[in-house]
């Protein structure tokens, strides 16, 4: 065995030097590898070393996917990895897979799956003596007549033994008796069968039953043996034996012959009359599964039918019937029943190898799944051929033997059929024929051939300003048609810099969800839009992306109070008083307050009503100029010092306030004023009337101001419509000086500031102050027509007074610059 076995790797290597060289591809081994292992072996026996055969390392034994692979018959053997070794998978029972045969060999294939290499592996299953002989029956009756002579012969059953060789059936051996002995005869196929002989005349009267014990015993070692017990009973004179019409019986049936029917008949005859003539029928010397299959009637010979006939189990049945008469002869005859192939067996198809996933990218004729294609069924019956549906980007291969290749045929896009459900179809060639359909799913493995795409081409969105800080704003969603990581989209925002700073101090974005968040709460003051480019890129290598405008606007809240410009808010605790003569007909102009809104919109609109008056109905305020007018003439029992307590309000959700109070004075002259407003104060202890000559001068000084005052309020009064026309001209500028051109809010206030003066009474009148402007200065700021607008905003207009952070006043329209061109105007 060891000098076949190096003989075969010589061929073997001398095969594959030759492919080599004529640039040939071998799939399957031209030589066989042989071994020989006994029956009955453990689990996991070794066999023989597959590895060294197939001139790999015990490692290699995985890493290349060396498998078994065989015709749908129970796996007998096994491949040990660890070991490199061939070993069996389970109890081999010889007489179970080969039956008598004189050789049991097993053949199957080892398959080198990354190389797809068959090598073709046979392994010789010898025997052991596993299996005792024995008789069919435990005990047997032979009648012999007493006037037998001695010599005569009688067949006894044979025993059975399924081993082979030495270890079969070998030798008989009766137990001592003084009137038999024992003759073992061979047949030509050497099968020994016991005769028992007389050898002295038998004496009825004397002893009609004799018990005998024939012994089969084999040749093995240990050996074994197995016994029937023989009991003879000794007849009167039967002299005649029955005989078969025929020595032997033939039929030939088709293995799908019903069950039941009559396959045929034997008959013998007996010349002898009576009960020494009648012949009974019985199976002789045959298995247990054939007593299943065949009914033998014992009267008239009749055999049927029991069980469904299978070529491809077995093909040929031996019998054997004997024929027994009344009295002790027997005759013997063969039955032979030869089973017919019908085509009742459909192809069986074996996925051998199935290489899936498959990338899509993969090229033309790449090998998909090895198919081995076999039909139980003989001849034409047997002859298979096998096809794929048209319309698939596949085609199928013949290969070595009885095996088929599936191979790609077209180009394969995941993104189109990401699997496809193969239906391979096994037809054999019989008639009618019988096919089988076998199915399988390929999948196709993704590579990273698409880019992420969003939903649309441009984003918008909107977010109130004072937003909470890590608010979500927006959410993004990029689709990728590729699959697991190749799919996985992250966003990400790309750099920008709003105002000087990184766009990714404002927003920020979920690289997972697409989710965009605020990181700062926005101020519609501020700014009123934000543009970026959001990017998905995929996990692909390399990876692929693609990106989107996204537009945030600020929606403006009412969150800032309306500010009042007009009367300037008082520094020291003090208020200012407007002066209104008491002859003022209802409707006179009192004075003007002015207010703006930092919002826009509705939440800029701002409105002005009187919220308190120490006389009620005497004033007025203008709703959308906040103009306070004189409401009615003044009576005699009106006091002549009014406050008044105006409220400013914004139309926002919820609306915000401001207020103002206002002192004004009713008195023709500034005299009077003083004269009024000193009657009104409460008496003064001691301690001051030494400050009543300093007050006299005072008011003396005040008037000659005050003259003064009244003479320039009546120039401006005169040019107003040039100063009109010299604000209009500074504010056409404003729109294109740069912001550093300009000053604020509190430029104006002091500009509005400049056209008053304060004057202090007594000691206890520090609180109390006289404000003495133009009755109607506001309109040298602010145009009749902008304050009778509705919108509250246009009381300031943008080219005069800006109200946002925008500066109001040109710097070179400063107050210097107002009161030299005030003293021009003088002059």
């Amino acid at each position: 065995m060891a000098a076949q076995r190096n003989l075969s790797k010589r061929r073997a290597l001398l095969l594959l030097l030759l492919s080599q060289f004529f640039g040939m591809r071998w799939e399957v081994e031209a030589r066989q590898i042989r071994y020989s292992v006994p029956e009955e072996l453990e689990k996991g026996s070794f066999v023989g070393n597959i590895s060294k055969d197939l001139g790999l390392e015990p490692r290699e034994l995985a890493e290349r996917g060396v498998r078994i692979v065989s015709r749908g018959r129970t796996q007998l053997f096994a491949l040990n990895p660890r070991s490199g070794s061939l070993v069996t998978a389970g109890r081999i029972d010889r007489e179970e897979l080969c039956a008598q045969s004189a050789r049991c060999l097993v053949n199957f294939n080892i398959l080198v799956e990354d190389k797809v290499k068959l090598f073709g592996i046979e392994i010789d299953v010898t025997d052991i003596n596993d299996n005792a002989p024995k008789f069919q029956a435990e005990k047997v009756d032979v009648k012999i007549n007493e006037n037998v002579a001695p010599g005569m012969r009688f067949p006894l059953p044979e025993a059975v033994d399924p081993d082979v060789g030495v270890n079969s059936l070998q030798n008989y051996q009766l137990s001592p008796n003084k009137h038999f002995s024992l003759a073992v005869q061979s047949h030509a196929s050497g099968v020994k069968y016991p005769e028992l002989v007389l050898e002295h005349a038998l004496d009825r009267e004397e002893e009609a039953l004799h018990h005998l014990v024939l012994t089969a015993s084999d040749g093995g070692d240990p050996l074994r043996t197995g016994t029937v017990t023989i009991s003879v009973t000794v007849f009167d004179t039967n002299d005649n034996a029955p005989v078969f019409t025929l020595p032997e019986y033939r039929v030939s049936v088709p293995e799908n012959f019903p069950v039941g029917t009559q396959l045929l008949t034997v008959r013998a005859t007996d010349r002898d009359e009576g009960a020494n003539g009648e012949v009974t029928y019985s199976f002789r010397k045959i298995p247990d599964i054939q007593l299943l299959k065949f009914q033998l009637n014992k009267n008239t010979g009749e055999i049927k039918l029991l069980e469904d006939l299978d070529y491809e189990e077995t093909g040929f049945y031996e019998l054997e019937v004997q024929a027994e008469d009344g009295g002790a002869y027997l005759a013997t005859t063969k039955v032979l029943i030869t089973v017919e192939d019908v085509n009742d067996n459909s192809p069986d198809v074996t996925i051998t190898s199935l290489f899936s996933p498959l990338m899509e990218n993969s090229p033309l004729g790449t090998v998909i799944a090895l198919l081995n294609v076999h039909d139980l069924d003989s001849g034409q019956n047997g002859q298979v051929t096998c096809s794929i549906p048209r319309n698939l980007p596949f085609k199928l291969e013949k290969s070595i033997d009885s095996y088929y290749r599936l191979v790609t045929h077209g180009v394969l896009d995941r993104e189109q059929v990401s699997s496809y459900n193969i239906t391979v179809t096994a037809t054999d060639g019989g008639s009618p024929p019988l096919s089988t359909e076998t199915y399988f799913i390929l999948q196709v493995a993704d590579i990273n051939d698409n880019p992420p795409t969003f939903s649309h081409t441009s984003y918008s969105t909107y977010i109130p300003e004072n937003n909470p800080r890590g608010a979500s704003i927006f959410s993004v969603t990029a689709v990728d048609p590729d699959s697991k990581e190749n799919a996985r989209v992250i966003y990400s925002l790309a750099q920008d810099t709003i105002q000087g700073a990184p766009l990714s101090s404002y927003i920020s974005i979920n690289s997972d969800t697409g989710v965009l968040y605020a990181l700062r709460s926005f101020d519609y003051e501020q700014f009123r839009d934000l543009q970026m480019k959001v990017m998905a890129t995929d996990s692909g290598d390399p990876p692929l992306s693609s990106n989107v405008s996204l537009s945030l606007f600020i929606l403006d809240q009412n969150d800032n109070t309306p500010e009042i410009l007009y009367p300037a808010p008082p520094t020291d605790g003090s208020t200012g008083v407007e002066l209104a003569p008491r002859s003022a007909e209802p409707g006179y102009l009192v004075t003007k307050v002015v207010a703006v809104d930092r919002d826009s919109g509705q939440n800029a609109w701002l409105s002005y009503r009187l919220l308190k008056a120490s006389e009620p109905g005497l004033f007025s305020v203008g709703l959308h100029t906040g103009e306070v007018r004189t409401a009615r003439a003044l009576l005699d029992r009106d006091a002549l010092k009014q406050s008044l307590v105006v409220v400013v309000q914004d139309h926002g959700q919820p609306p915000l306030s401001a207020t103002v109070t206002l002192t004004v004075a009713m008195a023709d002259s500034i005299p009077d004023i003083l004269v009024d407003l000193d009657n009104l104060e409460v008496p003064q202890d001691s301690d001051a009337s030494g400050l009543t000559l300093y007050l006299v001068v005072a008011l003396a000084a005040v008037s000659c101001v005050f003259l003064a005052f009244v003479i320039v309020l009546m120039a401006l009064r005169l040019r107003r419509w040039h100063m009109s026309r010299l604000l209009q001209v500074s504010g056409s500028r404003l729109a294109g000086e740069p912001p550093s051109h300009f000053v604020g809010v509190d430029g104006v206030r002091a500009f509005l500031q400049t056209y008053s003066h304060e004057v202090s009474l007594t000691a206890d009148s520090r609180k109390s102050h006289l404000i003495f402007p133009q009755p109607n200065y506001a309109d040298t700021l602010i145009s009749q027509e902008s304050c009778e607008k509705k919108d509250p905003l246009s009381l300031l207009d943008d080219s005069k007074f800006p109200i946002e952070d925008t500066p109001l006043v040109p710097l070179n329209s400063t107050i210097s610059e107002a009161e030299n061109r005030l003293a021009d105007s003088d002059k």
